[in-house]
């Protein structure tokens, strides 16, 4: 909490390489998500989350509480077109410590930039209708637990 205001660390994603050379890129929406990856071998989802949270933002922050699963399909532009079925869990977490955006250099591929966002003002920010539902859960679970 900052300044009476619950915040959440969100991704904007880089420009899709699928775009024509040339397109206009300057004055298309920002594309805001949550923070997200792949389980490494013998990691924990909650190990995950918080792994990749660091990663993609910069923040190191604790698991508060377990919010939802979200299961979805998606086509891959790459490896001829397959098909992928994906789990993804999100977690309320806390701040520990860190800066936001201060990520590796490499990581820039995946994030444009990590910034702080209001939460009650996500849902209408974020762009994929899970994460939206995401972030009202956890406005619900803090209202419902004054105590975190």
């Amino acid at each position: 909490m900052r300044d009476d205001a619950w915040w959440v660390a969100v991704i904007e994603l880089p420009p899709q390489p699928e775009r024509p050379p040339g397109s206009p890129t300057k004055h298309a929406k920002p594309v805001l998500a949550l923070p997200k990856g792949l389980v490494d071998p013998g990691e924990k989802p909650a190990e995950t989350a918080v792994r990749e949270v660091y990663e993609e933002t910069g923040v190191t922050a604790e698991v508060i509480a377990k919010l939802s699963d979200i299961k979805y399909v998606y086509t891959r532009t790459w490896a001829g077109g397959e098909r992928v079925f994906k789990i993804v869990s999100f977690y309320l977490m806390r701040y520990l410590s860190g800066r936001i955006n201060d990520i590796a250099a490499e990581m820039r591929i995946e994030v444009a930039r990590a910034q702080w966002v209001n939460l009650e003002d996500a849902p209408k920010l974020l762009a994929y209708k899970g994460e939206k539902q995401v972030v009202k859960r956890a406005l619900k679970y803090l209202q419902d637990h004054p105590e975190v």
